[in-house]
């Protein structure tokens, strides 16, 4: 059960999810601890929401640490208000701006420290809910498909986990850069989900053969990249539909991290790239350069939602901080479609 919070927290503390022991979801509870101060160059954010990542589910479970330095608080992103800012920002900041921001840690708290580099505002047209739902996911995405894969117009991306943040944010980028999305999920409501957003085909890996799909898909030439957070279990559907010289990203080992049998041999045979990322354990000057990639090319098109163009982040649902072993529990379970929002502390109607 989470400890219930006392009413009374001191200038210097704030509350955040804690964990004092790895394990399941029962070891989380809610708690005082110091407060960040900003760095200079940083941005103290005071943050209103946070969301799930599989990156979280991994560190409760004392298997995926903090890098050296940075928070031990679980979260790897936040949208808020701007509460104080450290010596030596440059940016033009104001007190009280809506923010939001990739972490490499400390989200699941009610402040949050940032490098000014890693701070975005929040599109006007975006509550602050669904900002929330937007930094990891979208630069994730964003990362792995151009400066990775570098897709170009017109090829074919095989995105797993379609319904997932990331699988979600991957189908509209595509889009927008006039690529061509195919997906795999485990449900037909995922699937539909999918489709809406713009995938032009989706399969059920449950009980589908992807792989043949795709290569009827393709007519033969099978997908010129894949987005694979999958890994292990599927290795040899990957390789029998990518394409010639195609290029296959892993970001992920959701299916296991062990391979036996002749991967090698068949990836070679393709000609394929096996490309391998992970975004948290990057260098601060390289997701500066990640953030204003994004900023200039996509957040723009963050427009009123009821625009044929716009990007969206996709919500599954929302959970207020005292609730987190709940949203933990729900992304276990495969359950959410797009991203499981955090609710920190009650928002105004205007910071909505």
């Amino acid at each position: 059960m989470l400890q219930q919070p006392g009413s009374t927290v001191q200038e210097n503390t704030m509350l955040a999810v804690c964990v004092d022991d790895p394990g399941g979801p029962e070891k989380m509870y809610v708690g005082k601890v110091f407060r960040p101060q900003p760095k200079a160059g940083e941005i103290l954010i005071k943050v209103h929401a946070t969301a799930l990542n599989r990156a979280d589910l991994l560190q409760r479970r004392g298997l995926y640490p903090a890098p050296p330095g940075e928070s031990e608080i679980l979260g790897l992103e936040a949208a808020g208000t701007v509460a104080a800012l450290g010596l030596g920002v440059q940016g033009q900041w104001v007190l009280g701006q809506r923010v939001m921001a990739l972490l490499s840690g400390g989200g699941y708290a009610e402040f949050v420290s940032v490098p000014e580099e890693l701070v975005m505002p929040v599109p006007p047209h975006l509550t602050i809910t669904q900002a929330a739902a937007l930094p990891e996911a979208w630069l994730t995405a964003f990362q792995l498909l151009h400066l990775i894969a570098k897709v170009q117009p017109g090829e074919t991306v095989l995105v797993h986990a379609g319904a997932s943040g990331v699988g979600t944010a991957a189908i509209q980028l595509l889009r927008l850069t006039q690529a061509i999305p195919l997906v795999t999920a485990g449900t037909q409501e995922k699937l539909k989900m999918t489709e809406k957003l713009g995938a032009a085909a989706a399969y059920n890996y449950k009980d589908e053969e992807f792989a043949e799909r795709v290569m009827e898909f393709t007519k033969g030439r099978g997908a010129d990249v894949i987005l694979d957070c999958v890994g292990g279990s599927c290795w040899k559907k990957n390789v029998q539909c990518l394409a010639m010289d195609g290029r296959w990203v892993l970001y992920g080992a959701m299916g296991g991290r062990h391979v036996e049998g002749d991967l090698l041999g068949k990836l070679l045979s393709k000609r394929g790239h096996l490309l391998c990322s992970l975004l948290r354990s990057r260098s601060l000057q390289y997701k500066a350069e990640l953030v204003k990639a994004f900023s200039d090319r996509a957040l723009q098109h963050f427009e009123p939602l009821n625009s044929s163009v716009a990007l969206k982040p996709v919500i599954d649902s929302v959970f207020s901080m005292q609730d987190i072993a709940v949203a933990h529990q729900h992304m276990e379970a495969n359950k959410n479609m797009g991203k499981i929002v955090i609710r920190v502390i009650e928002s105004t109607p205007e910071e909505l």
